[in-house]
């Protein structure tokens, strides 16, 4: 096997050839660098190259395992890191140039979970300004750019990491999720992702001043960004281990226990108003299809409101906001994003003072009545985005532009404010006007069974395919 194939590996092939003994960590990262080296100028998805110190990394775990020493499960495996999580000696920026020199003083768990594991760490990927966009672009290092083209935001606020893997650049990629922070890459990219449930993945800066708003702790989770449903399906369960710095953190195994009989799954086109695109029409359409040639059940039936409850919940995040943060994006925030979130405000009028309490109180209705309904269908199957994805800087243009952005969005947001898993898996390969885009559906699951939810997203990436392979063909890879 050259150099030149090696950046194409999945995790799980990967893996299964380093801890074999039969490829060495330090080629699989070599090939990983330099694929980098190749495609990164041109889609600035990686922000701080690590190559040094990834490949020092990669020699050391070949010599442990040369002298017998057990391998972890994913040994030699190259993975990037998003940086608004702390990794010891590199700085915790969040896109924000005031932010460039806080240095972290330890690992977040995330990243030694990944490292315990053998993973390596070969770059740090971008964020938007305090990671709350949906696009990825900051004074600090610069606009990441979609693989698919420049027709195509990279999504946000993960938008490095997802340009970074689905690119060939590492096998897996972190990101993390707020209110679609993992899904609207992946969204973007036609990659795979899982939005872990509250209290799931441990998560914690140790270069943080003071602790986080009530509602950031409990909408915000820590996740990976792969090419497959099979990479999260190896990946996660290392990503789960407990970590004590997380007192809330819900040591479960990820995989649950067997549903008994058939899977019933809910599924719906319902979006609320907003027009149905018929390429995304098509991707439910077909979603639909491979679950139910895969032994699925799957009944048209609409979940709970996921309006009230989306846009709510995205409300009482504005008030926390509002409260604890518009400060600081005044401070050291751009124009640009200063004037995006005036815009937030008045598509999501910051719920605050005493009705924020009730608000917070009213999340454990929204959320009970999803684990009611989610007792008959474990999972429920639904556009993620109810069009195709947006163009790069569509939220600077006005309230137009942040409602196509974000305003429709309530099904992502929605699993957040009730700390649902969510997975986020492409469907079609739509070749519109401008270009090929691939369109991702969402799969909700019960809480705690992130695992029912990638099996789903597995079933529907074998019936339509990878998306990476007609992009590399795209690309000339």
């Amino acid at each position: 096997m050259t150099q030149s194939d090696i950046w194409r590996l999945s995790a799980a092939d990967l893996t299964s050839l380093t801890r074999a003994g039969d490829l060495s960590a330090e080629d699989a990262v070599q090939a990983s660098l330099n694929r980098m080296a190749v495609v990164n100028p041109s889609l600035n998805a990686v922000v701080e190259d690590l190559s040094a110190e990834a490949l020092d990394r990669a020699r050391a775990l070949d010599q442990s395992r040369a002298k017998g020493q057990p391998t972890g499960p994913l040994h030699g495996v190259p993975v990037t890191i998003k940086v608004n999580v702390d990794q010891k000696g590199h700085a915790t920026t969040n896109g924000v140039v005031a932010l460039k020199d806080v240095i972290a003083p330890e690992d977040a768990p995330v990243v030694s979970n990944l490292q315990k594991a053998g993973a390596i760490v070969i770059g740090r990927t971008n964020t938007p300004e305090f990671s709350f966009r949906a696009d990825t672009d900051n004074p600090l290092y610069g606009r990441t750019q979609n693989p698919w083209g420049g027709h195509i935001s990279p999504g946000g606020s993960s938008g490095g990491a997802a340009a970074a893997v689905m690119a060939g650049v590492g096998a897996l990629a972190h990101g993390n999720d707020i209110g679609g922070s993992l899904r609207f890459p992946a969204a973007a990219t036609g990659a795979v992702t899982v939005k872990p449930g509250l209290g799931r993945v441990p998560a914690w800066n140790p270069s943080q001043q003071a602790e986080r708003g009530l509602l950031a702790q409990s909408m915000s989770v820590q996740g990976l960004i792969t090419r497959s449903a099979a990479d999260l399906n190896l990946s996660m369960p290392s990503l789960i281990a407990p970590d004590p710095r997380d007192p809330f953190h819900v040591p479960i195994p990820w995989h649950g226990a067997p549903v008994e009989g058939s899977i019933k799954v809910a599924f719906t086109k319902n979006t609320f108003g907003y027009t149905l695109h018929p390429e995304v029409e098509k991707a439910l359409d077909t979603a639909r299809e491979a679950l139910v040639d895969a032994g699925y059940v799957v009944d048209e039936i609409d979940p709970p409101d996921v309006f009230e409850c989306g846009r709510i919940g995205y409300r009482t995040l504005m008030g926390e906001v509002l409260t604890l943060m518009k400060s600081d994006i005044e401070a050291a925030g751009s124009q640009t994003i200063r004037d995006i979130f005036d815009i937030y405000f008045q598509e999501f009028p910051p719920i605050v003072e005493t009705e924020i309490v009730h608000m917070l109180a009213k999340r454990t209705h929204y959320a009970r009545e999803w684990s009611l309904f989610l007792q008959d269908y474990p999972l429920v199957l639904s556009p993620f985005l109810p069009q195709p994805f947006f163009k790069p800087d569509r939220d600077t243009e006005g309230a137009v532009g942040v409602h196509e952005v974000l305003g429709c969005a309530v099904y992502s947001y929605a699993m957040n404010f009730v700390g649902l898993p969510a997975a986020c898996v492409p469907a079609r390969l739509a070749e519109l006007p401008l270009g090929p885009q691939p369109i991702t559906v969402q799969i909700a699951a019960r809480r705690w069974r992130e695992d029912l939810a990638v099996d789903a997203a597995a079933a529907i990436e074998a019936r339509v395919g990878q998306m990476c392979i007609p992009l590399w063909e795209k690309m000339g890879a």
